[in-house]
């Protein structure tokens, strides 16, 4: 059992760590990771619901989205900001000169885009500190290096699969130099949206250019105020694109919401490949999801969930829920893109009641559950201290993360009451079979290291203080 003293509102523990890399003769790039405003909201448990519920959106949209040894490296490095919004942002520079603007990190989609030219509307985008008429945009006349995609272009297929060529419809057969342009693309991300044209631009870091990276001109999007950086497994993504070994990040506490405050994100390039495993991580393999009839899984980072740890007990989780089937439904992905970690409803309803026998002491806040969207919640008020059990992960390979309390428990409102800060699908009308049934989600990985190892395909993690 894990104790918690009183602190303030979203309060949060850090617990640090030193670890060091096994990457040699390599240079640094830096990038910025910082967490974007949510909604203007200043209730707190309306924030509360707002992300819980966009949570869930997410889980749903991911759920049921449409298909689609000698080493030389080197390391981009950028700064990554945490923000109310339930996102971690990073800056990218596209064109020439370069523009540079805010993005998104999601591990959850592939497709990079920005908000593009002087037309760009988003509707619902009345974020804290965002004026939605001055979000800022990429102008490609003022880039030499922007280009508009063709109809049969190789990249187009990226979006559109094979088949596009036969929407090519003024283009002839046989012709290669077909000036028709790839058709427009409408993204859909849980409650919000983005759509426009794809583009091919210079994305420029300090000591490095990379020329025709694949980018999408969003025109128009629905609660959405800033790009995203795509960092799936599909073509398109960033990591495809620029051809990474791997990546890697820390999240900082979202105590540091809107503070200016970050952490560096890593992204490590080159030839070749290396077996040899950061020192400090405990790590386990992806699992690939090769399920045909909906292709967009494979975008997915999955990992094999063996056990659900609450206190001593171990959650009896039906196998069905934890490794995909034939079907490709079932099972675990990590997503930067979700808050809170997402769990099937069968699955919540056997963790969330092992938390409510083992804290059986503490009355449950009903009105605050309704209020904020998150379950169970405690009425605490009158206790110097309490005890709540702790929640474990393990992963195959004997992987274990012990989740710092922090990750999975907070107060809401007041000193008086905790909630559990893992939701499921009981936050709209409706349960939603299918897709995988546990996602991981960002609030669950504060001040983790976290390293996508593309290279030798695993997923690896330990505990440290981001700041």
């Amino acid at each position: 059992m894990a104790s918690i003293p009183f602190l303030s509102f979203f309060s949060f523990l850090m617990i640090s760590t030193t670890l060091t890399s096994a990457t040699t003769n390599s240079t640094t790039f830096k990038i910025s990771l910082s967490p974007f405003p949510h909604h203007p909201s200043s209730d707190p448990y309306q924030i509360l619901n707002n992300l819980a519920t966009s949570s869930v959106a997410r889980a749903h949209h991911l759920k049921h989205s449409n298909p689609k040894t000698n080493t030389t490296s080197s390391l981009l490095e950028t700064p990554l900001f945490p923000h109310s919004y339930g996102g971690y942002t990073i800056s990218l520079s596209f064109g020439t000169p370069p523009q540079t603007l805010t993005f998104v990190m999601d591990t959850g989609s592939s497709l990079t885009w920005f908000p593009c030219t002087s037309r760009y509307l988003c509707s619902q985008c009345a974020f804290p500190n965002l004026d939605p008429t001055k979000i800022p945009t990429f102008v490609p006349k003022l880039s030499s290096s922007e280009k508009l995609i063709g109809c049969k272009n190789p990249k187009c297929s990226w979006l559109f699969g094979p088949d596009v060529e036969s929407r090519c419809q003024d283009c002839e057969p046989t012709s290669r130099n077909c000036t028709q342009t790839c058709p427009p693309y409408i993204i859909q991300y849980g409650l919000g949206s983005t759509g426009g044209l794809l583009l091919v631009e210079n994305l420029v870091f300090p000591q490095k250019t990379f020329p025709d990276f694949l980018v999408g001109c969003s025109l128009f999007s629905k609660r959405q105020p800033a790009g995203i950086a795509g960092f799936g497994r599909s073509p398109e993504s960033l990591p495809s694109q620029l051809g990474l070994k791997k990546f890697s990040y820390c999240l900082v506490s979202r105590r540091f919401d809107d503070t200016g405050i970050s952490s560096n994100m890593l992204l490590e390039t080159g030839s070749g490949s290396s077996d040899a495993k950061t020192r400090g991580l405990s790590s386990t393999p992806f699992y690939k999801n090769q399920v045909v009839s909906n292709p967009v899984f494979k975008e997915f980072y999955y990992v094999t969930l063996r056990k659900i740890i609450v206190g001593d007990k171990q959650v009896k989780v039906p196998y069905s829920f934890l490794v995909p089937g034939s079907d490709g439904n079932g099972g675990t992905v990590v997503d930067s893109g979700s808050t809170f970690t997402f769990m099937e409803r069968p699955v919540f309803e056997l963790v969330s009641k092992e938390f409510e026998k083992q804290m059986g002491n503490y009355s449950r806040a009903r009105e605050v559950e309704t209020l904020s969207g998150l379950a169970p919640c405690f009425n605490i008020s009158g206790y110097k201290s309490i005890k709540i059990s702790e929640l474990i992960f393990h992963f195959k390979g004997g992987a274990k993360m012990v989740l710092p309390l922090a990750n999975y428990f907070s107060f809401v409102g007041d000193d008086k009451v905790v909630c559990l800060m893992v939701v499921t699908d009981n936050v709209v009308d409706q349960g939603v079979r299918g897709g995988p049934a546990i996602i991981l989600g960002s609030f669950q990985q504060q001040n983790y290291y976290i390293e996508f190892d593309l290279a030798n395909e695993r997923f690896g993690f330990a505990k440290q203080s981001c700041v």
